[in-house]
């Protein structure tokens, strides 16, 4: 069977995308199975990792595949010099498939060109995270019972956070409207304000996150300022806490209104958000199980 590395969400067609989250439709309904009997997937976390790196090794084990791996690059050869090549090319040796967090952008790119097995990429810097873009996609569409017109705020960290890049690009099928709320320092890159335009995806670019905004959205994403993105501290300290999302704020908002978040979070959403239903991050963040099996099976050429 045909294998394939997923190393952007443009590696997906809109179609791939419908299918996939299809398939992890099919995973929630029944996680445990035998597809991945005899498979071995290597993790290689060369940056620090909770739901990610555990949501992956559970995908895979709920199949019945072995993982191996680590999950703090200090323990690895990389510590001793050793190239990111070499690593790829010894890991491939032993691994069907390689699921990989890097700190640098195009390192799961490069990872992809130097073997033949299949790369996942698990986030490369503040580039993408196309997994994590699937469970978000998988989430939005199972609360929304759709993905079409949607209105989706993003919030905060708009430069370095990876995700909302990711899922700008994959809400790109599917004719949105976004609002991208943050201060000067953190806003949306260009590249990805060019890219709506020549989508033709309307936007709206906010530094105050205004309750107009609340009682617009059906999606609000929630992100955390990157402390570990930031080369200077004192930028990171003027920004740190510049947006939190209280329930009080949430009075009048829609009822169909979900709050998302790729987690962890700081003092982006207080504690007394966690018990409204419109609060959805820790159910999200369980969907990455479901997104996360059908995308290493299909990756594999299983499904």
């Amino acid at each position: 069977m045909p294998t394939k590395s997923i190393v952007s969400i443009t590696d997906y067609s809109k179609d791939q995308i419908l299918r996939i989250l299809d398939i992890a439709a099919t995973f929630e309904a029944s996680p445990n199975q035998h597809i991945l009997d005899g498979k071995v997937a290597a993790t290689l976390f060369f940056e620090p990792s909770t739901r990610t790196r555990l949501s992956f090794e559970t995908a895979v084990n709920r199949l019945s595949g072995r993982v191996i791996g680590f999950s703090d690059a200090a323990t690895s050869s990389s510590s001793k010099g050793e190239t990111l090549k070499d690593t790829i090319r010894m890991v491939a040796n032993y691994a069907d498939i390689i699921i990989m967090r890097h700190h640098l952008e195009g390192a799961a790119r490069y990872a992809s060109e130097v073997t033949n097995i299949p790369i996942i990429n698990a986030g490369d810097g503040s580039n993408q995270h196309p997994t994590q873009t699937m469970l978000d996609l998988y989430s939005i569409r199972k609360t929304q019972g759709q993905l079409n017109g949607l209105k989706i705020a993003m919030v905060g960290d708009l430069k370095y956070g990876r995700t909302v890049h990711s899922l700008l690009m994959a809400m790109s099928h599917f004719e949105p409207e976004f609002f991208f709320v943050a201060p000067d320092e953190m806003r949306m890159p260009e590249e990805y304000r060019l890219y709506c335009k020549r989508k033709n995806i309307p936007y709206t670019e906010r530094t105050d996150f205004g309750s107009d905004i609340l009682k617009q959205a059906d999606i609000i994403y929630m992100t955390r300022v990157q402390k570990e993105r930031f080369t200077d501290p004192m930028e990171y300290e003027r920004v740190k806490n510049v947006y939190t999302l209280r329930n009080a704020m949430l009075e009048g908002s829609k009822d169909n209104l979900r709050i998302l978040h790729p987690l962890p979070r700081v003092n982006e959403i207080d504690q007394d958000v966690d018990t409204n239903p419109k609060a959805y991050y820790f159910e999200q963040a369980r969907n990455g199980l479901y997104a996360r099996q059908a995308i290493i099976c299909d990756a594999l050429g299983m499904i």
